[in-house]
């Protein structure tokens, strides 16, 4: 073999290495974007952040811009403008929002300001806190340059007042009364990114913070596991710190699904332990893992949530549960 002949070989191998490699990279890194969020209101949320996933928009911005949806529309009688007052006609909104870094945001019992998602997310990138709450949440809000708007609207007060009459609370959640929507994405890069955003339960006490703006409770994120995000009452959510444990049984290996329903198994069997009623409580997880898998169970039927996938129709699913 002359020195022609031999240069002709090695350059020809070393030309072919970078396409082989470009060819195995791709065909191992295949990520298919989705958009999961709790209750039927989640079927326009979701496809509202798929929309701009499609666009290439990142999980944060896509999900931030479908929660807000929701915040926005007087109609939805539980989070955002228009949601139900507590017991002394006051609604107080709370959220938080994680990406896949582990960047963090929340904000609790804020009066006077819609889009509380967006409020959680300044916290995260314009503060060096990760929470808070109130008035100071309100006036940070103020500087920021939120809108100030009464969240009473008038089917809110007449529901108001009409509690008045016995002022019973009746911590009751389902369809009715379904107090949270919990939105979680995996985009284009597969990045994940969630928020959560409530006025929580209708004429709750004065200064109750139920579990959605808790990070590890309400939403959690781990960009190389997966994502979860809960509704339901606050208060059980809180006890096992349910989003993160999801979360850390998809990390032992379990499904979406299988995660989830392990989550509501343990809020389970801590009403056992403690001999408390469970009559009409409910609680319901979501889950996304890195692969775009997804998962969803509830303790009693009628909790659904919603599921947008790339190219796919929005499905709205009646998740299972461990009651009948």
């Amino acid at each position: 073999m002359n020195r022609n002949d031999f240069l002709k070989i090695i350059t020809g191998a070393t030309a072919a290495i970078p396409f082989l490699s470009f060819g195995r990279k791709n065909n191992s890194s295949i990520i298919e974007p989705v958009s999961i969020a709790t209750w039927r209101f989640g079927v326009k949320t979701t496809a509202r952040a798929m929309d701009l996933i499609k666009e290439g928009a990142s999980a944060l911005d896509a999900t931030e811009a479908g929660v807000k949806i929701c915040e926005a529309d007087p109609n939805e009688r539980s989070v955002g403008l228009g949601g139900r007052p507590d017991r002394d006609g006051k609604v107080t909104l709370d959220a938080c929002c994680m990406d896949h870094l582990g960047n963090i945001g929340s904000v609790a019992a804020v009066e006077d300001i819609v889009h509380v998602s967006s409020l959680a997310r300044a916290v995260m990138e314009r503060t060096p806190h990760v929470m808070l709450v109130g008035d100071g949440a309100r006036q940070f809000a103020i500087e920021m340059g939120f809108d100030i708007t009464n969240l009473m609207v008038p089917d809110s007060e007449n529901e108001w007042n009409k509690w008045l009459e016995k002022s019973e609370y009746n911590p009751h959640v389902n369809v009715e009364n379904h107090d949270t929507i919990g939105q979680i994405s995996l985009d284009r890069k597969g990045h994940l990114a969630g928020f959560c955003t409530t006025s929580g339960m209708g004429f709750k006490m004065r200064g109750r913070v139920g579990d959605s703006p808790i990070i590890g409770a309400g939403l959690y994120v781990d960009g190389d596991i997966g994502a979860a995000t809960a509704t339901g009452h606050g208060e059980e959510v809180i006890r096992v710190v349910g989003s993160y444990r999801v979360v850390a049984e998809m990390a032992r290996g379990l499904s979406p699904q299988i995660a989830c329903e392990e989550a509501v198994r343990k809020i389970h069997q801590f009403f056992i332990r403690r001999n408390a009623s469970m009559k009409d409580t409910q609680i319901g997880f979501i889950a996304i893992n890195k692969k775009g898998d997804v998962g969803g169970f509830s303790m009693r039927p009628g909790f659904q949530y919603a599921v947008n996938k790339l190219g796919k129709e929005p499905q709205l699913i009646d998740a299972n549960s461990l009651l009948s």
